[in-house]
């Protein structure tokens, strides 16, 4: 554990220049076992790595927080996962998403084949596949449960979150702990919980900003319990049963954590690292029980609370030693 912790602090140090100065350094890229210097590897890379900051930039620095030797790995699936999340928000019509989503889907059978396509997120995904040995239904399940969401416009229930963020969310822990060499039946329960505690996490973040595009994605079944109108949400009303609501998602994504925290000592301490970007998702909990469930809150949105340094690295600390 001395060693996890010490390989943490420094990564830790690449956090705060980050955070501070918004840069990265330059140098040659270390991936499946060899130093790539050839400006076409490099290239890729970057693209990889500069599509997660832009778009996920929480788990961009959950991403410089991994070991040097998993970090190309884990830029290249963080930045597939990218590609295809943003689908939804970026087609005019579902049969375009539908494309896209096959283009997908054929990218990863090239990947499979051995022959990708010459782009850079499915060359760098190849490469994390083939080094890793990577399962590809896990990222079958996180296309899979990408494009079923183009087919509706809603969850029905609470449950149906809960297999959306199977899918979507905990597939990614499944495959970094993959990439750590990580092979524990307690880890890969720990893994399911905490995605499903991150992606109903996720959808009470994103309440505010699908409600402005008069779009509610709280559970059907959560809404109708508490008597609930979806046209006061896309209002932005401050109901207390609209709190009362979203109470109800944020203890069950609580719960979910806490069952996760439960299996730690059973973890092995190589895996903490892929847990490491809960720490967003514990933040954002305790912060909207703080506003009393007014998810609504405007200091919820802001982002410079998830990347103040000094506080991330206390928290990221505090979780290291949970899991001692």
């Amino acid at each position: 554990m001395q060693t996890l912790t010490k390989r943490c602090w420094t990564s830790l140090q690449v956090f705060r220049l980050i955070t501070t100065n918004n840069h990265i350094n330059g140098g040659c890229i270390e991936f499946c076992g060899f130093k790539a210097f050839a400006s076409k590897a490099g290239n890729n890379a970057d693209y990889c790595r500069e599509l997660v900051k832009k778009f996920d930039f929480e788990n961009y620095l959950w991403c410089l927080l991994m070991p040097k030797e998993v970090q190309r790995a884990a830029f290249a699936i963080r930045a597939f996962n990218v590609e295809i999340a943003q689908v939804r928000d970026v087609v005019s019509e579902k049969k375009i998403g539908f494309m896209r989503m096959q283009f997908w889907k054929d990218v990863l059978q090239n990947i499979n084949e051995g022959s990708p396509p010459q782009m850079p997120v499915a060359v760098e995904l190849a490469g994390a596949v083939r080094y890793f040995k990577l399962s590809r239904r896990y990222l079958s399940h996180l296309l899979e449960g990408r494009a079923d969401q183009l087919e509706i416009d809603g969850f029905t229930s609470v449950k149906e979150v809960e297999k959306y963020a199977e899918n979507t969310v905990s597939s990614l822990h499944y495959l970094m702990l993959e990439c750590l060499g990580v092979k524990n039946v307690h880890a890969d329960h720990a893994a399911s919980h905490i995605g499903k505690a991150q992606g109903l996490t996720t959808l009470l973040r994103a309440t505010p900003y699908h409600a402005q595009q008069r779009r509610v994605y709280l559970p059907i079944d959560i809404i109708v319990k508490n008597k609930v109108s979806q046209e006061d949400v896309i209002r932005g009303r401050n109901e207390q049963n609209i709190r009362d609501a979203i109470f109800e998602v944020a203890s069950l994504a609580h719960q979910h954590l806490e069952i996760a925290r439960s299996f730690h000592k059973d973890v092995p301490k190589t895996a903490v690292p892929a847990f490491i970007n809960t720490v967003p998702c514990d933040l954002y909990l305790k912060k909207l029980q703080k506003a009393n469930f007014n998810v609504f809150e405007p200091k919820l949105q802001e982002r410079n609370y998830f990347t103040s340094s000094a506080f991330m690295a206390a928290e990221i600390k505090r979780q290291i030693l949970i899991l001692k």
